[in-house]
């Protein structure tokens, strides 16, 4: 049943819709299309048979964003969890992974950035020089395999321009909030092409450590540089490089005693990852198919550590002094090489594209362990090599019928050993795929219907002190139904997409804890996974964008959620068929208005999120909310002065929660009793920023 402040919501749209034929459309303002990128083969939003939300350069810039988690809560059915300075760990329709301490991880939901894998790393994704962002919703299992159980989020930033432009922007805000970004582009010679850009962010963050007397244990230090070159080698052969460093070295310091945003710990923690990657894209146009390489390589040196006893030597007789560290140094490499059927080389009288495919992808992470309780440091390696098998035939049975055929096979080789004499060496393979049939309803709308199977690998826990059947753990799947459709109208100035989804999931793969007493009286958790449960996902996603007049238009975004364990027992013993899975909000509503007229321009958006555990070990829960953006902007021939607003009602919310329960809470002036702990979102920040083309 829907709450009352969804119901809301669902009001306000329906009306819009029911008011739409009768507004004037005698605007020449048309929606600009939207091709997206992260598929096999680029194509418009509106002809590709998935659900997928695009956020381009315009929207990032009106909502102020540095990071992708303040893209996140616009887009429907993502979510994502902190527990850190910026989000690295994002859910997709209820489904994803919400933090690492020791044990590897395999991701459920797969991040790029220019063709370089950082799936599980996406601390580092910056929005600087960014054209679009793709969410792609549902197992990506032929595109991108056991990374994508859930689904795919690209991002691909800006190619080189043919003609020289250049580009300064500048910002400041609350908390001491600093920005400067700089880029240039153009031709390097007859056949080269370049981009350059350059952007720093730094702010105090959003807590003060009364203790050390300061606002920046939680403060944001973001470097980012990309480059780019495109070569026109032949009238056949073009090659892209690119190449960037992310340099992300914050503060983290943010749960508290009292739940607030005024923090005691003497040991603050730090959120760092600084990452180099280069990435090659090479097709060439042959007679009877194209051919296209794609390099990745990354190199990522990462920081996690955090005060755990969030308080100073003292604060009571019975309190405990600890302090966690998570070093990682993890290295990707990843080629694949595309066959793809061109206008000469269609099978089947023509009917038929057809793409056939490698893939490889090799990763090394080495970690460092520093921990106070224990009586040294803990190292692990971890790492594994896939290699995979992929096709796709996209059959076209009439002028509007299509048939997508789509499968992978891979086989993945993992190595895990430590210091605690603790080895595996896995071996397995999977398959996943997806069946679409695409029909075109008539020129302005295409409706579609699809079966996909994702996967993801299985594992191990890493604690010595697991019996030994919780060690390892098996692959998980799931099977996706989805029905969709997607519309232009009104001479495309209305925009619109619908699907609705069912997903069943098997040997679901659950993060627990458990926790052991030390020796003086305070608890340590330990956490593993197993495959522990079964569920199901349901949900519609819904999308608009409507431009009434040239000066006015409206974007609407509603994701809907029903995702519950079919089975599945907690580390409490607790049994929680029927219950909510973990960060999956029943609901998610993004509302925005958008008016330009001469040089003025306005825009207003309402963000809400439902309700959602933070937790499948425990019961505690985030409020819904609901944030309250703006940005108002003043242009002039080459530049535009924006001030902007986000989070204007100052509203608190929770982005990671935890419960420490039978085994006490983390006061010691209470004597430990189970309490529930959150860290807050983004509080209100204001700003303005300043950008000119040169």
């Amino acid at each position: 049943m829907f709450k009352p402040r969804f119901t809301l919501y669902l009001s306000t749209l329906s009306f819009a819709l029911i008011a739409m034929p009768v507004a004037s459309v005698a605007a020449e303002q048309t929606i600009e299309e939207i091709l997206v990128s992260a598929d096999f083969r680029s194509r418009s939003d509106l002809e590709t048979a998935t659900s997928v939300t695009v956020m381009t350069e315009a929207t990032i810039k009106l909502r102020a964003a540095q990071h992708f988690e303040e893209l996140a809560n616009a887009i429907p059915n993502v979510n994502y969890s902190s527990g850190s300075n910026r989000a690295r760990f994002f859910q997709i329709r209820g489904i994803g992974e919400r933090s690492q301490f020791v044990a590897p991880i395999n991701p459920s939901v797969g991040f790029l950035v220019d063709n370089v894998d950082f799936s599980g790393a996406a601390t580092i994704a910056t929005m600087l020089d960014v054209e679009q962002v793709e969410v792609l919703r549902g197992p990506q299992g032929t595109r991108y395999g056991a990374n994508a159980l859930a689904g795919l989020i690209n991002v691909k930033t800006y190619d080189p321009e043919d003609e020289l432009a250049a580009s300064l922007k500048i910002g400041a805000a609350e908390y001491n909030t600093e920005t400067i970004e700089a880029m240039v582009t153009g031709p390097l010679s007859d056949s080269v092409s370049g981009r350059l850009a350059i952007g720093r962010h730094q702010s105090d963050g959003y807590y003060q450590n009364a203790f050390l007397g300061t606002k920046r244990n939680n403060a944001q230090d973001e470097l980012s540089i990309r480059s780019k070159l495109r070569a026109e080698m032949s009238d056949t052969w073009t090659v892209d490089f690119s190449l960037s460093h992310v340099d992300i070295d914050n503060g983290y310091d943010a749960f508290t005693l009292d739940n607030s945003r005024t923090t005691l710990s003497d040991e603050p923690g730090r959120d760092r990852q600084s990452s180099v990657a280069f990435a090659v894209d090479s097709t060439w146009e042959m007679d009877s198919f194209d051919l296209e390489l794609i390099l990745g390589l990354a190199d990522s040196d990462m920081e996690y550590s955090y005060d755990e006893d969030w308080t100073f030597a003292g604060i009571h007789p019975d309190g405990y002094m600890s302090r966690d560290s998570y070093i990682r140094d993890r290295e990707t490499q990843s080629l694949e090489l595309r066959l793809i059927s061109n206008d000469s080389s269609r099978l089947f009288n023509d009917s038929t594209q057809w793409l056939f495919g490698l893939y490889t992808l090799s990763s090394d992470e080495a970690l460092k362990r520093e921990y106070t309780f224990a009586a040294s440091d803990f190292f692990s390696d971890f790492g594994f090599d896939t290699t995979a098998l992929f096709f796709q035939l996209d059959t076209d049975f009439s002028d509007r019928l299509t048939l997508e055929t789509g499968l992978r096979v891979e086989r993945r080789k993992t190595t895990y050993s430590d210091s605690e004499q603790l080895a595996f060496t896995p071996d397995e393979t999977f398959w996943g795929g997806r069946i679409a049939a695409k029909y075109r309803v008539n020129d302005t709308t295409m409706a579609y219907a699809s079966v996909a199977r994702g996967y993801k690998a299985g594992g191990f826990n890493t604690d010595g002190t697991l019996d030994a059947d919780l060690r390892q753990f098996d692959e998980e799947f799931l099977i996706e139904y989805e029905l969709g459709v997607k519309s232009r109208l009104l001479e495309d100035k209305l925009h619109l997409k619908a699907a609705v989804f069912h997903d069943d999931r098997s040997d679901q793969q659950v993060k627990s804890s458990t926790g052991r007493i030390r020796e003086n009286g305070s608890t340590e958790f330990i956490d593993f996974i197993g495959n522990a449960a079964t569920g199901t996902n349901n949900g519609v996603e819904f999308e608009a964008v409507w431009y009434p007049t040239e000066s006015l238009s409206f974007t609407s975004n509603f994701g809907v959620l029903d995702a519950t364990f079919d089975s599945f027992i907690n580390s409490e013993n607790q049994d929680l068929a029927g219950r909510d899975q973990a960060h999956a909000p029943g609901y998610m509503a993004h509302l925005a208005a958008n008016y330009s007229k001469g040089p003025w321009s306005v825009s207003v958006s309402i963000d809400a999120k439902d309700s959602f555990y933070f937790s499948d070990s425990h019961d505690v829960q985030s409020e819904a909310y609901e944030i309250l953006n703006t940005n108002i902007g003043y242009s002039g021939e080459n530049w535009r002065l924006s001030l902007w607003g986000r989070n204007l009602t100052d509203q608190d919310y929770a982005v990671r929660g935890f419960f420490f329960g039978e085994f006490g809470g983390n006061d010691p002036r209470k004597g430990y009793a189970p309490e529930p702990y959150v860290q807050f979102g983004e509080p209100r920040v204001v700003g303005i920023s300043y950008e000119m083309q040169l």
